[in-house]
């Protein structure tokens, strides 16, 4: 990947609905070399898809919640076990293997607390083998960025 490929990865982070033309003008190539980095880059898997960035609380769920996840154990089938409910499970948005005192940390959302509870009780508690479960309740956000910082 040179720098062409990342100036073309950017600008697509930003508009990913831009045509080629546009992205090709201003990367500086001409449309039909810019299409075959773009397709070489997706082919390759560097860039795994597009998606509508959407509200989540014009969508109906605004309260984002942190979790923190401890397992009791760590045996492969209980972490297997665990990370294939959390891919099933809606609400959770992104879950990171973390160093420390925990072992994941989810980002969740909802649309209250009572929801939030419902999450708790009837998915998190029902995959069983967690530790502890450390809750933080985002009230603002400062910054949110989709575009990879320049390498």
């Amino acid at each position: 990947m040179d720098s062409v490929d990342k100036k073309i990865i950017r600008e697509l982070q930003r508009n990913g609905r831009m045509t080629n033309q546009e992205l090709a003008d201003i990367v500086n190539l001409s449309p039909s070399p810019c299409l075959r980095r773009v397709k070489n880059l997706e082919k390759t898997g560097i860039i795994s898809g597009y998606s509508a960035i959407v509200d989540a609380e014009a969508y109906g769920l605004p309260i984002t919640v942190f979790v923190r996840v401890q397992l009791e154990k760590h045996t492969n089938n209980v972490v297997n076990h665990f990370e294939t409910e959390i891919l099933n499970t809606e609400n959770v948005l992104e879950c990171f293997v973390m160093t420390g005192r925990y072992d994941y940390l989810l980002k969740v959302v909802v649309k209250d607390l009572h929801d939030y509870e419902h999450f708790v009780r009837k998915h998190l508690h029902a995959i069983g083998n967690i530790a502890s479960i450390d809750t933080s309740f985002a009230y603002g956000t400062v910054k949110v960025s989709r575009t990879l910082p320049r390498v």
